[in-house]
């Protein structure tokens, strides 16, 4: 059945979805609070500099404003960053980016505080700019850093490359350049700080960690993490860009010193400037096959700009290490990452954490490896791809799966039967398949806690808390159909509580393809002892069997056995009035995220997996590129919320085909080109394909007891290179940088014509 008929057929929407649609819902950036100031940051006007001096006195005594804050009033550690706190939360006497902070200030008004912004003096001595990874490794480069200007290394081996490669009949060697791009989201950076009576604070800011963010901001501020409140949920749209702090550390900082709360949201402007947004990575790639499409070696060489900071760089370049040979097993491999300090824009974290850059490169190596053989790209994937019991890509032992191959069959059988409309005559079509796999967790060695409590409440509700937050993915829809199926009970008897450190217990963050898998598992851990603790309750308020009863809709069942069948027992409101105090039934649970017992850091244990079918037009004319199909086949266990599932392949999909196409945050000298949306192009309701199909392949092997991955970011991984394909299908020419630009496909296009006239000739 379709995922669109099986969530009619559910007839259930989204909890959040009429608040969402009627605009009734209230994000972060939307709450007020009485006698609320205004904060602004004054961010670096270089990507590299010596700070001087910075002078506020004029700033301070603007009528309006209460609070002005440098890096003199940080009172506890003046850095923060996921990994290591290596970025500055008001720079010194240095600053590396033209998003690093310098100043902020509280007024009356936003406007107030911008105005003081202009007051404050600044004097820069500009240092040396380092635009680009290349010149960052030279030796006479600055050093950005004092461990100088490399981040990180990764690296895989496997075999003897050199040996592999001496034995192959076919080599294709190509380098691929992934460009910057915008996370995008509609609800900028932002959020509240309330200072309270007793000295804490409560933070109401959209992050994809709430207890995350608290430890950092006790490091920071000098508070015990007790005494800061995160509250995280609901917010509009994050894809990684908000799981480092952004505005937390200035409106805390201020909201302390003005003793009032302290709203801080950053326009467009301050949010391209300051944001992070995807690596931009270099990929080499030299890969060589036998006569009969076994590939015999595979070496990789990753370069990444990681900008002026660490946040989740390391990890970024991991991932993009251990998927660098992707779903395909290749006797003889070497792969070398490297993650590199420049005075660009921060990189870090993005749907798809560096999948979809190696992906890419991978997948066109396929590509043009079936074209020098002479071979069906689809026969040579079948020849090499990973089978059920397999070690992973990087040899580590995985949970048994077939995915790889189960969504090459199952694309396989939508391409045969796609029909594309007969194009106008200066416009080529042209098809491309590509297959990818996606680990979800933080991988070996990192750590990765999960957790939830299933409660009864005094109400007669059955209380869900778990430190996520809903930053749109639809979690609220996945908590409520799981606990509907293991219950049997009804939405009105649910009371869901997420994204609240002083609510719920700490599950590990809502990144990485984790949260519907770890809801999922951590049911699985309560759902027992839940259930027998409310079923004994009921019977002994009622002097019955337990095991005579069973939860349904709206309360307590018995079973009639003249009938045959369930009859209403006790309401739950009617249990929890009857309830004495000491019965109240509250379970728990604690648990990692499941990971591969071989130590290879970041390796995951696991995987989803997608196909991606891509049908395009060339316009000759224009060079425009327009995708008309874009099916996906995915693996990824059993679905829970169908419609859920399906937005965010259909989401992750266009969000890929922007990154494909369109989007690319150009930086030259350290500094943004595109500072707004009227510069920098995303796709619209315009640019979406006539044709999306999505078939999702739910079957685990049989002894798989991990149930449902998340598939946040599996529908954005393999649709550039599918498109990339299709690109080829069409023109003959092989797309090797992002974004495909219509000057460069006319360039290709004249470039072949002038080859088919000189043929001729």
């Amino acid at each position: 059945m379709q995922l669109l008929e099986r969530a009619k057929e559910m007839g259930r929407i989204r909890p959040d979805g009429a608040a969402k649609v009627t605009g009734a819902l209230k994000y972060m950036t939307d709450l007020s609070f009485p006698d609320m100031l205004h904060g602004k940051i004054l961010r670096s006007a270089h990507p590299h500099a010596r700070i001087l001096s910075i002078c506020t006195e004029r700033a301070k005594q603007l009528s309006g404003v209460k609070a002005v804050a440098t890096y003199h009033d940080v009172p506890g550690l003046n850095g923060y960053g996921i990994v290591f706190p290596d970025q500055p939360v008001l720079c010194e006497d240095r600053v590396r980016c033209v998003g690093d902070a310098i100043a902020a200030v509280a007024a009356e008004t936003e406007e107030v505080a911008e105005r003081a912004l202009d007051l404050i003096e600044v004097i820069y001595e500009p240092l040396p700019v380092i635009d680009s990874p290349e010149k960052a490794l030279n030796q006479a480069a600055p050093q950005l850093h004092p461990n100088g200007n490399i981040l990180h290394r990764a690296s895989y081996e496997k075999g003897d490359v050199k040996k592999g490669f001496a034995s192959c009949s076919v080599i294709i060697e190509e380098t691929y350049e992934l460009p910057r791009q915008m996370h995008a989201y509609m609800e900028t950076e932002g959020g509240v700080v309330v200072p309270e009576c007793d000295g804490t604070i409560t933070v109401y800011a959209g992050t994809q960690h709430g207890y995350k963010d608290r430890f950092q901001l006790s490091r920071i501020l000098d508070m015990p993490e007790a005494s800061i409140r995160v509250v995280s949920s609901p917010m509009g749209g994050s894809f990684g860009g908000k799981d480092e702090l952004n505005i937390q550390p200035y409106a805390a900082l201020l909201a302390l010193m003005a003793k009032r709360p302290v709203k801080i949201h950053q326009t467009r402007r301050e949010s391209v400037r300051a944001g992070i947004k995807r690596h931009p990575m270099k990929i080499t790639m030299k890969t060589g096959a036998d006569e009969n499409g076994q590939i015999v070696a595979h070496e990789v060489r990753i370069l990444a700009d990681t900008g002026a900071y660490a946040t989740l760089g390391p990890a970024v370049l991991d991932f993009a290490v251990e998927h660098a040979i992707g779903p395909y097993v290749v006797p003889n491999v070497s792969t070398e990452g490297l993650s590199v300090y420049t005075n660009n824009g921060v990189a870090g974290e993005f749907r798809g954490f560096g999948g979809n850059q190696v992906t890419f490169a991978l997948e066109g190596q396929i590509d043009r490896l079936a074209e020098k053989l002479q071979m069906d790209p689809l026969d040579l994937r079948r020849r090499n791809i990973r089978k059920e019991h397999d070690l992973g890509p990087v040899g580590q032992r995985i949970a048994p799966t077939n995915g790889a191959a189960q969504v090459l069959e199952e694309i396989c059988k939508k391409a045969a039967g796609l029909q594309g409309k007969k194009p106008d005559v200066w416009k080529k079509t042209g098809t491309g398949i590509s297959i990818t796999m996606h680990g979800g967790g933080l991988g070996y060695g990192r750590l990765d806690p999960a957790g939830g409590r299933l409660s009864f409440g005094a109400d007669g509700k059955i209380e869900a808390a778990f430190g996520f937050e809903e930053c749109g993915q639809g979690l609220l829809a996945v908590i409520e159909t799981l606990i509907i199926e293991e219950f049997a009970c009804s939405p009105g008897d649910i009371k869901i509580t997420i994204g609240d450190t002083a609510l719920v217990p700490s599950s590990g963050s809502s990144t990485a393809s984790r949260a519907t898998s770890m809801v999922w598992q951590a049911l699985q851990r309560m759902k027992e002892p839940f259930r027998q603790q409310l079923l004994a309750c009921a019977a002994r308020i009622g002097s019955r069997e337990a095991d005579k009863l069973q939860l349904g809709p709206g309360g307590v069942w018995k079973r009639d056995e003249e009938m045959n069948a369930p009859v209403f027992y006790l309401s739950y409101a009617q249990l929890a009035k009857r309830m004495a105090q000491e019965e109240r039934i509250v379970v728990n649970t604690q648990f990692d995220f499941p990971t591969s017992p071989d130590p290879f850091i970041g390796g995951h244990y696991l995987y989803a997996f997608s196909a991606v079918l891509a049908q395009v037009e060339v316009d000759e004319l224009t060079g425009r590129v327009k995708v008309t199909c874009l099916d996906q086949a995915i693996a990824a266990g059993p679905v829970v919320s169908p419609l859920g599932y399906l937005g965010q392949i259909e989401g992750g999909g266009i969000m890929a085909l922007g990154y494909t196409l369109m989007e690319e945050a150009l930086i030259h000298d350290g500094c943004y080109v595109t500072n707004n949306f009227d510069s920098y192009l995303i796709p619209t309701i315009y640019d979406v394909p006539e044709q999306m199909e999505v078939e999702a392949i739910e079957e685990l092997c049989q002894d798989d007891s991990y149930g449902p991955r998340g598939v946040g970011e599996i529908g954005t991984i393999a649709v550039a290179p599918a498109i990339a394909k299709a690109i080829h299908d069409a023109t003959g020419y092989w797309v090797r940088r992002l974004p495909v630009s219509p000057e460069e496909m006319l360039q290709a296009i004249s470039a072949k014509e002038r080859k088919a006239w000189t043929q001729k000739k």
